[in-house]
């Protein structure tokens, strides 16, 4: 029977073999945001036939889903809108962004027609990002000395790490290359892999093949996560 642990590996396959593709932060360490979840709330119900009369580029089949898809290309996300005035945006690459992605389609149900009574309420919900460390990871030895792990490689080769501060949980693999889901804020992100670089480090659970001239290796790492 497939655990739990598994069940949540693979759900994040997909998205980890597309991974490699990201900023360079410093020389050695890289991250990158993929996906940042915001909801929005009206705090008004919400008449949906009336947006797919207005808007023919959306999606709205209630027999199979309660919410019509909504879709913007600037910026490039997602948002479901449901009748309770309720909403959820993904997609976009940072908060700012996903921000003006909810507010963008306020905007536009506005323009369109649709009674909007005021501002809606938005809130991030999780930011998923791709990292690498840049050097090779025991894990076995990441199992025994960090505390709210869980490792089964037979099944998966990532191991689940569970940080307490900032509340993330962290998939770590053997080549360095780390995926950080749970954070609400982007400084979060960059707390979150800098504690866990550092706490490898500490511990020497992670090994750089080489040393070069300059390098950042034993120091915080420095990651520039302000939106454009």
């Amino acid at each position: 029977m497939v655990t739990k642990m598994a069940y949540m590996c693979l759900s994040l396959q997909a998205f980890v073999k597309v991974f490699g593709v990201a900023s360079r932060i410093g020389s050695r360490t890289y991250i990158n945001i993929e996906n940042v979840v915001a909801t929005g709330a009206l705090h008004q119900n919400i008449d949906l036939n009336s947006i797919v009369r207005v808007f023919a580029g959306v999606e709205y089949r209630p027999e199979q889903f309660p919410g019509l898809v909504y879709r913007t290309k600037k910026p490039k996300a997602t948002t479901l809108i449901f009748s309770s005035g309720k909403m959820v945006c993904t997609g976009s690459k940072s908060e700012r962004e996903a921000r003006r992605a909810v507010m963008k389609v306020v905007d536009e149900l506005g323009r369109g027609g649709i009674v909007i009574l005021g501002k809606p309420e938005i809130q991030i919900q999780n930011i998923v990002s791709a990292a690498d460390l840049g050097g090779r990871i025991d894990l076995e030895k990441v199992t025994y000395s960090l505390k709210r792990t869980m490792y089964e490689p037979e099944q998966f080769p990532g191991l689940i790490y569970r940080m307490d501060d900032p509340k993330v949980v962290i998939l770590i693999f053997a080549s360095g290359k780390l995926v950080c889901t749970g954070a609400k804020k982007e400084t979060e992100v960059h707390r979150a892999v800098s504690k866990l670089q550092e706490t490898l480090e500490e511990k020497t659970l992670i090994a750089y093949e080489s040393t070069a001239k300059g390098s950042s290796a034993g120091q915080p790492i420095t990651i520039n996560l302000s939106a454009e």
